[in-house]
């Protein structure tokens, strides 16, 4: 059956501006860093993708090394743009990065020029794309001068294989240099990619007012904490977990006795809010507005459903962000 996006999409969703650009990108957008791989099943990561786009998530993160195996999830989501979303790339903002290990040899990872105009080639023919809207430098390189790193995301929008570009993980004062090095270039930094969540705040040690100062714009990954604020661990480790996985990231070890408490007191705020605990995660996320978009992972659609669902209520009263401030410091 021939993929029709619902007329209504757009009519819900949310969408924030980036930084001081003219980019629109939905308050949540769908990440394909796991469940879109070569290990996963094709016909429910088609499912995923058709039920995003029709609540109006218009952008689509991925990288080169996302599967597992590597660069799978490229291929798949390239399969998508020929069997579904033909019609509508017009519509979609598709993102991809750069800078951890991809190949063998001196070349396949980290920052250097030769890495990133190498990787994106192979990206773009991975999902048969002329260009992709924002390319990152996944990962800051210790060994490579920033210059030479900027200079490749100048030179790729210059070529025109992205619109836009951005950064992931670096540090405040690595974010800073790279925003004057690139504004000397003539192409602006567009958006970081930090993870933050509620239990994991160092953005806010720094890199929010460098990014807020220089009209950058950022986009959360892991807002959930890779499922650990969800109502997924309230009772242990499920089998169908990303915990419970081998090829996930999250660790069994890491759901313990201390955090699976915090979860449950804040699930009774949730609750209280009319929200479920991840929807709750989300919100508190994008609060004050700092926060352009935030990234989630799902590998079931009604997960995408109940998180786009937290658009709903977005505030907070200073009583119920006192009571979270309680338990996350406990």
């Amino acid at each position: 059956m021939v993929y029709q996006a619902v007329g209504n999409r757009y009519e819900s969703m949310k969408y924030n501006r980036t930084g001081r650009s003219g980019l629109l990108l939905p308050a949540i957008s769908l990440g394909l860093w796991h469940n879109f791989g070569g290990v996963d099943t094709y016909e429910n990561g088609r499912a995923l993708l058709r039920r995003a786009f029709d609540l109006g998530i218009t952008h689509f993160d991925l990288a080169n090394n996302y599967g597992p195996p590597a660069g799978s999830a490229e291929e798949m989501f390239g399969k998508m743009l020929k069997t579904d979303f033909a019609p509508y790339r017009d519509e979609m903002i598709i993102s991809s990065k750069a800078g951890f290990y991809m190949w063998p040899g001196p070349y396949g990872e980290w920052g250097s020029k030769k890495n990133l105009i190498a990787s994106l080639d192979q990206s773009l023919k991975r999902m048969g794309l002329d260009y992709v809207d924002i390319f990152y430098s996944h990962r800051p390189d210790p060994d490579t001068p920033l210059e030479e790193t900027m200079g490749a995301l100048d030179q790729i929008v210059r070529q025109g294989k992205a619109l836009y570009v951005g950064i992931s993980s670096y540090s405040a004062e690595q974010t800073r240099e790279a925003v004057k090095i690139l504004n000397e270039l003539g192409t602006p930094l567009l958006l970081h990619q930090p993870s933050y969540s509620m239990f994991n705040r160092w953005i806010e040690d720094g890199l929010q007012d460098v990014l807020e100062k220089n009209g950058v714009g950022s986009i959360a990954f892991c807002p959930l904490a890779q499922g650990l604020l969800t109502n997924k661990y309230l009772s242990g480790v499920p089998r169908d977990s990303r915990a419970a996985k081998p090829t996930g990231f999250l660790g069994e070890n890491q759901v313990t006795e201390e955090i699976i408490h915090r979860v449950k007191k804040l699930n009774e705020i949730a609750g209280e809010r009319g929200q479920s605990l991840a929807q709750m995660s989300l919100a508190w996320v994008l609060r004050g507005g700092k926060v352009t978009s935030a990234l989630i992972g799902a590998s079931k659609v009604s997960q995408i459903e109940d998180n786009v669902a937290a658009l709903q209520n977005l505030d907070f009263s200073k009583e119920e962000l006192a009571r979270i401030e309680d338990i996350l410091k406990s």
